[in-house]
């Protein structure tokens, strides 16, 4: 299966399923009465639009000190994606994004690893280090070197899923002559999309990732990640695909005009994919937003 945001001269576009971060500042009174049914049903639209992923996020214990800014509800990505899959034939599973030092890696090697094998080929783990010490401490996670953990994480992940019998020696992560098995259904293995805005987390990117997918910038700093990404593939000697996967705002009330030229922008600072942030008044209008997308901006992508 091609890789999605990859090897094409189509943009690809992919979008967060509603509900499943209940941030109180964003979420919509509908997303909190959502059921299982709802979401299979909003995959599905999402899919026959031609939509090329849908996601989820990743907090495990969101600190009460913060749960009036963030929610306390973050549907667990693995779960809700593995549900999704059920449901749907070919839309994508990104995990936007699991926090690495939370889990060992051959634990995600392993769980993301068995859903692409399930799905037929489906995921694309999105990765990122986190943020928040409070949750860093209350799952047992070494906040200080969460850069380090993150990176050699990525790298033992690869490992597991590109090597039948698999051994990684790093500073905080090893593990010797061990099977990951069922293997995943894409060969090599599942891309992995690297999160985040800092210098770090594009560096990170560069290096150990097949795509980078930040949260709300500025075209200006977008332009410039997609350049240093750039320099610092070339200077590695990291050739082939990348996806440069930019935030796409769909407010309600926008426009297609208005879209398509806000799309423009971010295709002209070197995006290669659209993550859409769809907004929406009821759970049909979602529906209806999905396939007005579809119709009316998604031609203009290319």
């Amino acid at each position: 299966m091609p890789r999605a945001g990859m090897g094409s001269s189509a943009r690809p576009f992919g979008v967060g399923l509603p509900g499943v971060q209940q941030i109180p500042s964003r979420v919509q009174p509908w997303e909190r009465e959502l059921d299982g049914d709802a979401l299979i049903a909003v995959a599905r639209a999402a899919e026959d639009a031609g939509f090329a992923w849908v996601s989820a996020s990743d907090h495990v214990a969101v600190p009460a000190s913060r749960a009036a800014a963030m929610g306390a509800t973050w549907y667990d990505a693995g779960s809700t994606l593995a549900f999704v899959a059920g449901g749907t034939r070919k839309i994508r599973l990104l995990a936007h994004v699991v926090v690495l030092p939370y889990r060992h890696p051959l634990v995600v090697a392993k769980q993301w690893g068995t859903l692409d094998r399930l799905s037929g080929g489906r995921v694309i783990l999105g990765v990122g280090s986190g943020h928040l010490k409070p949750e860093f401490a209350s799952v047992g996670a070494d906040f200080t070197r969460r850069g380090r953990i993150t990176d050699e994480s990525v790298a033992a992940v690869v490992a597991a899923w590109e090597s039948e019998v698999a051994t990684f020696a790093g500073k905080t992560i090893a593990f010797r002559d061990v099977l990951v098995s069922p293997r995943p259904a894409q060969s090599p293995r599942p891309p992995v999309w690297v999160g985040g805005n800092s210098a770090a987390a594009i560096r990170r990117a560069a290096r150990l990732g097949d795509g980078w997918i930040p949260w709300q910038l500025s075209l200006d700093d977008f332009r410039a990640a997609t350049r240093t990404v750039a320099g610092e593939r070339a200077a590695g000697g990291r050739a082939g695909d990348f996806a440069f996967v930019a935030p796409l705002g769909v407010p309600a009330e926008a426009t297609a005009d208005a879209v398509a030229a806000e799309a423009a922008g971010w295709a002209a600072a070197g995006a290669t994919a659209f993550h859409v942030g769809v907004g929406a008044r009821s759970l049909r209008e979602f529906h209806d937003r999905l396939g007005w997308f579809a119709a009316h901006v998604a031609p203009r992508l290319g």
